[in-house]
């Protein structure tokens, strides 16, 4: 006789999601989405396809694809993107700024206690042993990623190709999923396997009974929605504009949010970048306060972008004006939300319709079908660079002409973080454990080290 524990029955597949089930998980992922894009792409398809069947793996796998090419947070994206498939226009708000919301607000009481206090001694350490946990999260994505997209060796050699790029030449990933995608379309894809692989999901049974047409775009519909996202977008940023002036600094924040939500590409990383210059030279905050900030969003749930959202209260926090400090900080991380997020979930409710219908295109799906590849590579630099960060306390870098590699001090070696690292991915992949279950063992051990640790 089998023994039933060893061959566990699939979840069934739920006809409908009432909204309320929506509402309910998304929260529950905005309360958990730790880990940056790799780990939150990780925990949705952990509890949206794994657990719930609430979409397939083809279907997930095609949406990240698109997402990944978009500007903007790509893991707050494929949620919207799966709300929008579950519940149309209002599924996908639902499902965007729940994934946002409990990072936002924690971001920002942070950021009011940074501007108070300054750094919290109770903060680190009660984060201490949140990186190895993260470290583990990225590795369980990219095993479970990579399983899926993975599905011939030319995808193999797409995803370390992927790899190589990015860790060793630093090839920017825009330019990586270009390339790849342009490879994809030319060699072409077998879209008969993806819609097979799609029949049975609560998404695919949805579109069954609408015969489609519900996500059928028109030229029309599409201009519609792209004008009144850009009308809603702007708004608040023109109001600011009219009550405090073009110089109010309020304003310059505002505009300069307002375009990093829209050009730069490559992730949390190059939006910081990009913003870090503009915010440091206009003397809103030093260059220690953004390095602060970016440790802090990194310990928070929630897209890492977010850490605009610590810069923009700093920098209204400091604003010379009539308004109290507080009061200017609320209103600057209020305003980059709203320019951050409103524009990222525009591109779904714009293009999803769109990459929905293109789907079976053989083009379009050896196109996905590469770029999904290439995001396994792109873990894979990302567990890198977390592991690297969280066990090692130096690094060095090394050339080799053109090349550089990043080579960890052995000396500096932080063991317990390389145990507990070791524990959560032993509870994640071998004992299976719940994601809240691990993430507080790993954040609990690591505050007991911390406090017990002599300074």
């Amino acid at each position: 006789m089998t023994d039933a524990r060893s061959t566990p029955e699939a979840p069934a597949v739920p006809d409908e999601v009432s909204f309320g089930e929506l509402v309910r998980v998304f929260g529950r992922i905005g309360l958990l989405s730790f880990g940056g894009p790799a780990g939150q792409i990780a925990l949705m398809q952990r509890m949206l396809v794994d657990e719930r069947r609430w979409i397939d793996p083809a279907r997930f796998a095609h949406a990240l694809s698109y997402c990944m090419v978009l500007p903007g947070p790509e893991a707050q994206q494929l949620a919207t993107y799966v709300g929008y498939l579950l519940h149309g226009t209002r599924g996908g708000l639902a499902a965007g700024i729940l994934f946002v919301l409990p990072g936002a607000l924690l971001v920002t009481a942070l950021a009011a206690a940074y501007a108070a206090f300054g750094a919290s001694p109770v903060s680190v350490a009660l984060f201490a042993g949140l990186g190895p946990a993260v470290v583990a999260l990225v590795l369980e994505a990219l095993l479970r990623v990579a399983g899926r997209a993975l599905s011939a060796r030319v995808h193999h050699w797409v995803a370390g190709l992927a790899f190589v790029a990015m860790a060793l030449l630093a090839v920017p990933f825009p330019l990586v999923v270009a390339v790849a995608a342009v490879a994809g379309a030319l060699r072409g894809g077998t879209p008969k396997q993806a819609e097979a692989a799609a029949a049975d999901s609560t998404v695919a049974r949805l579109e069954a009974r609408r015969a489609a047409t519900a996500l059928r775009p028109t030229a029309g519909r599409t201009f519609a929605t792209a004008l009144s996202t850009v009308i809603v977008w702007l708004a608040p940023v023109a109001v600011v504009a009219l009550t405090l002036g073009l110089e109010a600094r309020l304003t310059r924040v505002a505009v300069l949010l307002s375009q990093a939500a829209v050009v730069t590409f490559g992730g949390a990383y190059a939006v910081l970048a990009f913003v870090a210059e503009h915010a440091v030279s206009a003397g809103w905050l030093s260059p220690k306060a953004m390095t602060d900030a970016l440790g802090l969003a990194e310990t928070t749930p929630g897209p890492l972008v977010l850490v605009l959202t610590f810069v923009a209260y700093l920098a209204g926090h400091g604003a010379p004006g009539g308004l109290a400090p507080a009061a200017a900080g609320l209103l600057a991380a209020a305003l980059s939300l709203w320019v951050t997020f409103v524009p990222s979930m525009a591109f779904i409710f714009v293009g999803a319709p769109h990459v929905e219908r293109l789907r079976g295109d053989a083009r379009v799906a050896g196109a996905l079908s590469f770029v999904t590849a290439a995001v396994v590579g792109a873990i894979a630099n990302l567990a890198l660079f977390f592991a690297l960060r969280v066990w090692f306390g130096e690094l060095v870098e090394v050339h080799f002409g053109p090349f550089s590699v990043e080579r960890p001090e052995l000396a500096s070696v932080q063991p317990g973080a390389v145990a507990l690292t070791a524990l959560s991915a032993y509870l994640l992949l071998v004992r299976k454990a719940k994601l809240p279950v691990v993430l507080g063992v790993a954040v609990g051990l690591g505050a007991l080290a911390h406090l017990l640790m002599p300074r």
